[in-house]
Order: structure tokens, then C-alpha cells, then sequence
């Protein structure tokens, strides 16, 4: 029982190590300047196109034996939750469009 509580906390310590590793990279680069609506989306979808390459490329390493399973996992989530984000606002924006069009004038 000690012995799983102790693999299981040191799998919990990497997977953290890992996150903050992760963090630390994204943060090292310089996010660019939005000036605009229309920059900001630009930039959304660049950076739903970047997640969505790291997943596949981190995915790839995964089959091959080159990552940790826990990594193509995050990967994965985060691509997934980043598209479904941008899926959402889009919505928004169309449904928005749409009740100011139905508008009275």
C-alpha cells in the first residue's frame, strides 16, 4: 500500500514537473500585440493551428515510443479545449450577427 501511495505521488510529481516545464516555454515566448477584433481572431486561430501541430507531433513521438503517454494527453486536451473555444466564439459571433440583422430598423 505505501508503495503505491509513493509511485503514485512521484507520477504526480513528474506529470507537475512537466506542466511547469510546459509553462515556462509558452511564457518564454513573446505572445504578439492585438490591436483589432480581426488580430485577435487571427491570433486565435494561429494559436488553435500551433496547439493542434505540437498535439500531432507530440501524438507521433508517442507511437514511436519517444514521449510519455501523460504528455500526449495534455497535448491532446489542450488542442481540443483551444478548438472547441474558438468553435464557441465563433458561434457567438455568427448568433450575434444574426439578431442584429433580424433588427428592426
Amino acid at each position: 500500500m505505501i508503495n503505491n501511495v509513493s509511485s503514485a505521488l512521484n507520477a504526480y510529481q513528474q506529470a507537475l514537473s512537466r506542466i511547469n516545464a510546459n509553462e515556462q516555454k509558452i511564457a518564454e515566448v513573446e505572445q504578439p500585440k492585438v490591436s483589432g477584433f480581426g488580430n485577435m481572431v487571427k491570433s486565435a486561430v494561429q494559436d488553435v493551428a500551433n496547439l493542434s501541430k505540437q498535439a500531432e507531433v507530440t501524438s507521433i513521438a508517442g507511437i514511436q515510443g519517444k514521449a510519455d503517454i501523460q504528455d500526449v494527453v495534455l497535448a491532446v486536451s489542450n488542442a481540443e479545449v483551444a478548438l472547441e473555444t474558438v468553435v464557441a466564439v465563433r458561434d457567438t459571433a455568427i448568433k450575434a450577427y444574426n439578431t442584429i440583422m433580424q433588427m428592426p430598423i
